[in-house]
């Protein structure tokens, strides 16, 4: 049987109901714009009926609602999907941000860079073809040449700069993945033990699913949720975080990178000392823009390796003004023995060789013409451009006359002078000295230059292999069979479409995650509608039942005060 006051716990009920309802939706507004928050819903229900007894037998009477949970809106299928795609499109942002900085280090669109610098380096061959004797055309072409090597080297250097600087990001990277990952371990240990009660830990769940989503943008992460509510967070293999414990990050020793003349590092973990590779993110993209960015160190190099076989031997087959020849026109600094690992005191020098097998080998020739005891040296990449330098003989006071310019001088009757095995000159091919090809070595009579083999260094410089004239060496080239501005070009379009291809794909990410995220926020989104017409239907719940209260009180108030008065 019901007691007296069974109708007031009824409205009490109700009015707490609506109070939680209102505190709920209060909670969703002031949070609507909270990132990673969860719109959550308080859910009633009709509470334990009371046996009451009328003329028709027992009947039940209910006595009022009560909250029963309140949870949060969350669909973990989308979840999953929006950690997987943002993961993808993290990696494609991050790809994209470095072509977007290499392109702007070979930036060709001003008047400066490496194809500015090429073009007047050809040009300034091209002039000194007709002008062979002049002073001012010959010191033109030295001074183009020591800006085109410079401007490799720049270029180099900033792409070297850039790397250097992507080794940072993925140290701040590993810091925040610690950071993260400590986090999601407390938060593992507060939810297990809040849920451990039948209670919701709704707002730590929304902060380690936003650690989840901070995390997928470094690397790609799967989440396994065990029955005890803890997350076990596993990356391409490596088990990072497993309920209550986890891994720590750090960077790899310091690793001497002489080839690229700087300092690599791996990202390891710090329990097993064991290198952890991600699998996805922002840090697979770092580490895959490194590995393209010595690539366009060497594409680089190869331009200098170009210079200091191929076109050095196309130089040191002509004559300067002096009635000279064999001075190569690009070389290392003599005098920076700890860089070159050799010995020049004016007792040898130093000559170049290239193969696809073997790359760019260094050997030190004595002045007679046979190789020095000191082993010959390979070199890579930034080895390359560091060394790469104008002869400084070209370089010194009255340089310019050895300036290789032509391949010899013709008589008043066309016909070519050479110079002759027992000194002097001749017209005759047979008694002419020959070098070790065979070829008769031509010679210039009057010292004025007739700029013939700048003629020939010109083709060289723009004519692909199999089609410049028997003059021009065509031997090995570390550029391919392409002239060096193919090759360049190229490379450059090349990048420009991978480029292309990058942004495209960013573009196209773009929207997935779009989509995704609208799938996402369907459903844990805050919408203010219907929060605020929630708010009405609970605002007017609870007046309703506190008008109902009301009106039960005031029938006790009757019946207890004014029962058993009458007639007083």
């Amino acid at each position: 049987m019901q007691s007296t006051f069974s109708g007031l716990n009824t409205m009490v009920n109700g009015i707490y109901t609506n109070r939680l309802g209102l505190n709920t939706v209060g909670h969703n507004i002031s949070n609507s714009n909270t990132e990673g928050y969860s719109r959550q819903t308080a859910h009633a229900a009709a509470t334990p009926s009371s046996e009451v007894y009328t003329l028709a037998g027992a009947s039940q009477v209910g006595n009022g609602s009560t909250v029963t949970s309140v949870i949060r809106a969350r669909d973990i299928y989308a979840d999953r999907q929006y950690w997987k795609e943002n993961s993808t499109n993290s990696y494609y942002v991050g790809k994209a941000n470095n072509y977007a900085k290499i392109e702007s280090i070979f930036n060709d669109s001003k008047n400066t860079g490496v194809q500015n610098a090429m073009e007047k380096f050809y040009e300034a061959w091209e002039d000194c073809s007709t002008t062979a004797s002049s002073d001012t055309s010959r010191q033109n072409v030295i001074n183009a040449g020591q800006n085109f090597a410079q401007s490799l080297q720049i270029a180099a250097n900033h792409v070297k700069e850039q790397i250097t600087s992507l080794y940072d990001d993925i140290s701040l990277s590993v810091d925040d993945m610690n950071r993260l990952l400590g986090q999601m371990v407390e938060l593992n240990k507060n939810i297990s033990g809040i849920e451990a009660t039948g209670a919701h830990a709704n707002d730590l769940r929304d902060q380690r699913d936003l650690i989840v989503d901070q995390l997928t943008e470094m690397t790609n992460i799967t989440v396994y949720e065990a029955s005890n509510g803890m997350y076990t967070l596993v990356s391409n293999g490596t088990t990072l975080v497993n309920g209550i414990t986890k891994v720590d990050l750090e960077m790899s020793p310091p690793k001497n990178n002489n080839e690229y003349s700087l300092t690599d590092f791996d990202i390891m973990i710090k329990q097993t000392g064991t290198i952890y590779t991600p699998g996805g993110g922002e840090l697979k993209a770092q580490f895959e823009a490194i590995a393209e960015d010595k690539a366009y160190i060497d594409e680089v190099a190869r331009m200098a390796t170009f210079l200091l076989t191929t076109f050095n031997h196309q130089h040191r087959a002509g004559y300067g003004i002096d009635g000279n020849k064999d001075h190569p026109f690009n070389n290392v600094n003599p005098d920076d023995d700890a860089t070159t690992g050799l010995n020049f005191y004016g007792e040898s020098d130093v000559y170049f060789d290239w193969s696809e097998e073997n790359g760019l080998v260094m050997c030190e020739v004595l002045h007679d013409g046979t190789l020095a005891n000191s082993t010959a040296r390979q070199l890579k990449g930034m080895q390359i451009l560091d060394m790469l330098v104008v002869n400084s003989e070209l370089t010194a006071v009255d340089g310019h006359k050895k300036l290789a310019t032509r391949s010899g001088e013709r008589n008043g009757f066309g016909e070519l002078w050479y110079q002759a095995e027992g000194g002097g000159y001749t017209t005759n091919v047979s008694a002419a000295r020959k070098t070790a090809s065979g070829k008769p070595i031509p010679v210039d009579v009057n010292g004025s230059g007739d700029g013939s083999n700048a003629v020939w260094i010109a083709v060289l410089l723009n004519c692909e292999y199999d089609k410049t004239s028997p003059e021009v060496i065509n031997d090995n080239r570390a550029i391919g069979k392409g002239s060096l501005f193919s090759y360049y070009n190229t490379n450059m379009t090349t990048m420009g479409s991978s480029a292309a291809n990058m942004n495209g794909k960013v573009e196209f990410q773009s929207n997935v995650m779009l989509q995704v995220e609208n799938l996402r926020s369907s459903t844990n989104g805050v919408n203010w509608d219907e929060e605020l017409t929630n708010m009405i239907m609970f605002q007017q719940g609870y007046s309703a039942c506190s008008r109902c209260l009301n009106a039960m009180d005031e029938c006790l108030d009757k019946l207890i005060n004014g029962t058993g008065t009458v007639g007083r």
